[in-house]
């Protein structure tokens, strides 16, 4: 108990951070009050191996499942003390007991499957990134995203992103307009011929039951994430495949001439294996040795580092070995710290 109590705590701060307050009353409240008379708190104290949130994310994967009863009205009454409805701290907690007891089944079964979400306002950083390159080969490019959940962010030259002083994409029911420091990516045309993705645990995006866990595990007090995953959803169309992200890779590596080639993954490569990282960066740089003029190699990631604020947005380029890093951004894509170069080498 003491695990998990802890790993509510630490998840409530994690998501206040992140701007949901209801999200940080809800898990303090299941923190102080858990129920341990249910099949889902014995299946919580039996769990074995890291519960947190760089693991198997217990609290995220508990809260999820009381937000999918939300949406499909299966909880008239726990709907009616979540957002946009404000109670008492009592009142809710009253709401979350009884759906704990009268869902007990239904939610022992939710945590079987790992947390999975597709945070489209991480594309700020696509985009910028697609822009510059295609200010500095002119190529068309070919997409490959590594864990790319349901795909979502596969589909970015197809969202708009308004800065101050300039806008990119077509207009399109996704909007992103992230708070943008630094200078402004070239507005460049882009031109994407392919966009392929691998996942572990691809979601189809046309399915209800996978929309319903994308949706879920966003946060219930964030309307406009819900708002925008809803329209990503109605654009999605990028073919998914399962499978082990690098086996799959290794596959789509050889160059294709008069295309770029842009390898991304967005907060996904920490949750692989050392080995498969490894791995994955040895066969990468390989191909970018391999790399031509006419038929470059880029590698983006927008990852956690031993740094704060947010993630590290990091681009290495082919021919000639460059490592550039482009600045930083929030995990949830809120704000970009651009710092890349004005002109790529």
């Amino acid at each position: 108990m003491t695990a998990l109590r802890d790993a509510f705590l630490f998840q409530a701060d994690a998501c206040e951070g992140l701007d949901s307050p209801f999200m940080g009353r809800l898990l303090r409240l299941l923190a102080d009050r858990w129920p341990t008379d249910t099949a889902l708190a014995q299946k919580c104290a039996a769990w074995q191996g890291d519960i947190g949130p760089m693991a198997a994310s217990l609290p995220l994967r508990i809260a999820g499942g009381l937000h999918a009863l939300v949406l499909q009205g299966m909880d008239p009454a726990l709907a009616a003390a979540y957002p946009p409805n404000s109670v008492p701290d009592a009142d809710l907690w009253q709401a979350v007991q009884g759906a704990l007891h009268t869902h007990d089944a239904f939610l022992t079964e939710w945590i079987d499957h790992a947390p999975q979400t597709n945070e489209v306002r991480r594309a700020a950083v696509l985009i910028g990134a697609a822009h510059l390159l295609s200010e500095r080969h002119g190529l068309p490019i070919r997409l490959t995203e590594l864990g790319a959940s349901a795909g979502l962010n596969l589909m970015f030259d197809q969202f708009h992103m308004a800065l101050d002083g300039a806008d990119y994409g077509p207009q399109s029911p996704v909007q992103l307009a992230p708070d943008w420091r630094g200078s402004l990516p070239p507005e460049t045309p882009l031109n994407i011929t392919e966009r392929r993705g691998v996942d572990l645990n691809p979601l189809n995006a046309q399915d209800p039951a996978d929309q319903l866990r994308l949706l879920a595990y966003l946060w219930p007090d964030q309307s406009e994430r819900l708002a925008r995953t809803r329209a990503a959803i109605a654009l999605q169309n990028a073919p998914l495949e399962q499978g082990d992200a690098i086996d799959w890779l290794e596959s789509r590596l050889a160059p294709v001439p008069g295309t770029l080639h842009l390898i991304y993954h967005t907060v996904a490569w920490q949750y692989f294996p050392a080995h498969a990282q490894e791995r994955g960066e040895e066969i990468i740089v390989g191909a970018g040795h391999a790399a031509l003029p006419d038929a470059p190699l880029a590698w983006l990631s927008l990852e956690a580092d031993d740094k704060t604020p947010g993630a590290a947005i990091r681009l290495r380029l082919w021919p000639g070995n460059h490592d550039i890093a482009l600045g930083r951004a929030d995990f949830h894509g809120r704000w970009v710290d651009w710092q890349a170069p004005t002109h790529l080498p």
